[in-house]
């Protein structure tokens, strides 16, 4: 695709401005058009959607290999969106994209996640923003189909352009590009961790505990949801909104008569 230099597209991520999954989404971005990237100078995954209030941000200027603009963010995905919006670029973005993140951000998992948190940040700015996520944790995982499938959302969205106050919420099964079925639109499944604590004693005798568990599907047999998407080889895009109300409970509790 030819280069759109009137197209201004903020680049970010949780997982470092030195991950393998940015550095991708960073080329392909650079197809449609200019592109700066500010990013957490270290990984800031499960952050959600926290910003930093009570110690100071800083930011450092890098030298890109490709010659985008290259910073990197002392603090969360959502303070490197607040950050370049206000401190870094010139004018408001055409476009914020996340990613792509090292693991799935499918289900419930867009909750705790910094990626998807970055998009929402975005999205609360009124500026088309999408989270992209591979279902592969490893630092050196392969790219290649999800570059395929980043590419042609990007221009869907282009295209046709996301209404205020959403967001895109997308994962891409960990598979080569010829097993992919497709993308699907779909809802986020109703789905929950199963948390453990994995407790031990250090040197000094101070017992600390590392969080593990597992993803539960509450809802394995629903064939419109994220993670039916991806067990199935689909891309799952979920359309996230800002508002969390729950609009059935709210009817709901106007007839408790307060």
């Amino acid at each position: 695709m030819e280069k759109d230099a009137r197209k201004l597209i903020l680049v970010t991520n949780d997982d470092g401005f030195q991950a393998k999954g940015i550095s991708y989404l960073t080329e392909i971005a650079k197809e449609f058009g200019e592109v700066v990237v500010v990013a957490p100078e270290k990984g800031q995954s499960g952050m959600s959607h926290s910003v930093s209030l009570n110690i100071p941000l800083f930011l450092k200027s890098h030298k890109s290999d490709n010659g985008h603009l290259l910073y990197s963010c002392s603090g969360t995905p959502a303070d490197c969106v607040k950050l370049a919006l206000h401190k870094v670029l010139k004018r408001k973005p055409d476009l914020i994209i996340s990613g792509i993140n090292h693991g799935s951000n499918a289900s419930v998992s867009a909750i705790y996640s910094g990626t998807v948190a970055a998009a929402r940040e975005g999205s609360m700015h009124g500026i088309p923003s999408i989270g992209f996520s591979l279902l592969n944790h490893s630092s050196d995982a392969d790219f290649t189909a999800s570059s395929h499938y980043v590419r042609i959302i990007i221009a869907k969205v282009f295209e046709n352009g996301i209404p205020d106050h959403t967001c895109l919420n997308v994962n891409i099964p960990d598979l080569d590009l010829n097993e992919i079925v497709g993308i699907k639109i779909c809802r986020q499944t109703k789905g929950k961790w199963i948390e453990e604590f994995d407790q031990r004693t250090n040197p000094s005798k101070q017992d600390y505990f590392w969080l593990t568990g597992q993803f539960s599907n509450m809802e394995p047999l629903a064939e419109d949801t994220d993670e039916w998407a991806l067990f199935n080889n689909y891309v799952s895009i979920v359309p996230i909104e800002v508002d969390l109300t729950s609009y059935h409970v709210l009817n709901e509790l106007k007839k408790w008569n307060f």
